[in-house]
């Protein structure tokens, strides 16, 4: 009975039970609505209850109450600490990848309010009919208001307000999206190619959105000591569906990921994520075409809703992915553990990647696991299928 409670299943929870972030391999927990937490961690023969009631102080101005999850996260780590003095050695950031359930979206795509070939409702039921969750319509220039359609949304789709803020400096092209904002937000040019893209960013800020910076090398425009500079960004796209983006580079260009393990190394905290950039759901699904279904971000959120879901991008609380599924994600103080979905009877390697974009681990099993150094800054992972679809698992950042 009592293995039967500790037995793993596929998505690296036990039986009514989930795995702690930053506690040591066979820790368990469970927590109350209200904010009561017991925690379990039979390597110290240690147990810990929590309670707190956080309805006491009522909602905040977005109607939710306050979020204990911090709360319960530092006492746990304080009395691991006072059992265990090893446990703040070099050790993985704890991440939450148990709480909440996973949500599938794309924040980028377009519809005839811009250059599309398809009206708003038609794009959004595409998605809605292909299992996505969320979607942002990012027309350029232009907010499309998700309430005329709200008689799409349910229990298990939504529509995220947003727009891909386009203009140029000189020849080079700078798209910026701004998602989960309350209306149209004017394109800015400045008198650097930086300026431009940061007061675009600043801009989506100022309107309490998410700004993420659209394929850098589209028109060879963004390089990555431009992005580098760039100031409170936190997503970038690292894979794009649209044909004529570049995401592998060229020449003396390099391809996205290793721009983005430029950047993760020298210290810059950005999530990578994956969109189709879609414009053209008539006709022919081809290469040459930019049609929706080949980028995705698949997202732990506590529950179907905007601010939520941001929160969790922004915080790295997701995977992209171009057509791998994944089960589960966990985080241990030393270990780092992917379980894939079965598809088929494709096969799949994972790389576990580090600082400079160096390959750390390759394994092909599944589930597939990394067990840290202590050298490392940062561990993020790619699994690639056997058909050349891949998912990116963003940076766990290391403290030492």
């Amino acid at each position: 009975m009592i293995d039967s409670f500790f037995t793993l299943d596929k998505y690296s929870n036990y039986l009514g039970w989930q795995m702690p972030p930053g506690m040591p391999d066979g820790s368990f927990m469970h927590t109350g609505f209200t904010g009561t937490y017991v925690l379990g961690i039979p390597r110290h023969k240690l147990s810990m209850v929590l309670l707190t009631n956080r309805q006491n102080l009522g909602t905040d101005a977005t109607g939710f109450f306050p979020d204990v999850g911090p709360l319960r996260l530092a006492a746990g780590q304080a009395i691991l600490a006072a059992v265990d003095p090893q446990s703040t050695s070099a050790h993985f950031e704890p991440a939450d990848f148990q709480s909440g359930k996973w949500l599938k979206g794309n924040t980028h795509t377009h519809t005839l309010e811009s250059d599309g070939d398809s009206p708003p409702d038609t794009v959004a039921a595409w998605y809605k009919s292909h299992g996505y969750n969320f979607l942002v319509l990012s027309d350029h220039n232009v907010w499309v208001d998700p309430a005329r359609f709200a008689y799409l949304f349910d229990s298990t789709f939504m529509l995220i307000p947003g727009e891909e803020l386009t203009t140029r400096f000189e020849k080079k092209p700078v798209h910026v999206n701004g998602l989960n904002i309350p209306r149209v937000i004017p394109q800015i040019t400045d008198s650097t190619l930086l300026g431009t893209i940061q007061k675009n960013v600043d801009a989506v800020r100022a309107m309490n959105g998410v700004p993420h910076i659209n394929h850098p090398n589209f028109g060879w425009a963004i390089s990555e000591d431009v992005l580098w500079k760039v100031n409170n960004d936190k997503l970038v796209e690292i894979h794009n569906g649209h044909p004529l983006v570049h995401n592998e580079g060229g020449g003396d260009s390099p391809g996205m990921e290793m721009v983005w393990d430029y950047l993760l190394t020298k210290g810059k905290r950005i999530y990578g994520i994956a969109v189709d950039d879609a414009h053209h759901f008539k006709g022919e699904f081809a290469a040459n075409r930019a049609n929706p279904g080949r980028g995705w971000v698949v997202v732990r959120a506590g529950k179907l809703d905007a601010l939520e879901i941001m929160t969790s991008m922004e915080a790295g609380r997701f995977y992209a992915s171009s057509g791998v599924e994944l089960d589960s994600i966990r985080v241990a103080p030393q270990d780092i553990t992917i379980g894939i979905r079965q598809r088929g009877d494709f096969k799949f390697t994972t790389e576990f990647i580090g600082k400079d974009g160096t390959v750390l681990k390759k394994t092909g099993a599944n589930p597939a696991t990394y067990h840290l150094s202590g050298s490392e800054a940062y561990v993020r992972a790619t699994v690639t299928n056997s058909g050349g679809e891949k998912a990116w698992i963003q940076p766990v950042f290391v403290v030492h």
